[in-house]
């Protein structure tokens, strides 16, 4: 049966934009594979630490050279790390903030990227380890950004995604949000639409 991982970074839960698309996804995608397993994440509930110097030496070092917290940190890395090799399909509700990408989504970037295990170095360059997935991503915005240099969300998250292996990535783009009620509901529409299509 096919596994699905969801991704939840916004700062407002199940009140985000990028949840509710995200979780609208989700739903449809579902409804059409009803033996499906859904695992959810959701920062808002349950953020992932910022890795620190001791988190970073505890995935270098031996298991019996950790400390307790090391210990931990490697724990919850593997944790996360197998919720993603189990999935087949990785759904990312992403919120624009400030610019850039939620503290925590990076955060989880930082505990997955764990070499030898979802990447490694060869001659010819670093290979991604977790092939064969397909991810989406809701992308909100309060302004208009896809396509120009103020939109640091999408090559960043393309460009990791596939450095870890998962090459086929489609964006969902919901901007303007902030910019009127038209604005608004006509994105938020044709996000729908567009999910709904991509979900069958």
């Amino acid at each position: 049966m096919p596994k699905l991982l969801q991704i939840k970074t916004s700062l407002f839960a199940n009140q985000g934009q990028s949840s509710q698309l995200s979780d609208a996804f989700v739903a449809a995608w579902q409804a059409s594979r009803p033996a499906a397993q859904v695992t959810v994440r959701d920062f808002a509930s349950a953020p992932i630490p910022h890795l620190d110097g001791a988190g970073f030496q505890a995935f270098l070092s031996q298991p019996d050279e950790r400390s307790a917290e090391q210990q931990a940190t490697v724990a919850l890395s593997d944790t996360l790390i197998g919720e993603l090799q189990a999935a087949d399909v990785l759904v990312i509700g992403l919120p624009m903030y400030n610019l850039g990408v939620p503290s925590t989504l990076k955060s989880w970037f930082d505990h997955i990227a764990r070499a030898g295990i979802t990447f490694r170095y060869t001659a010819n360059g670093p290979q991604g380890l977790l092939t064969g997935k397909k991810a989406y991503v809701f992308a909100t915005r309060g302004g208009r950004y896809a396509g120009t240099a103020f939109d640091t969300q999408t090559d960043y998250v393309r460009n990791f995604l596939g450095f870890i292996g998962i090459s086929e990535v489609e964006f969902v783009y919901a901007e303007g949000l902030n910019m009127g009620d038209d604005s608004r509901s006509n994105s938020l529409a044709a996000a729908q639409s567009e999910l709904a299509r991509i979900a069958a």
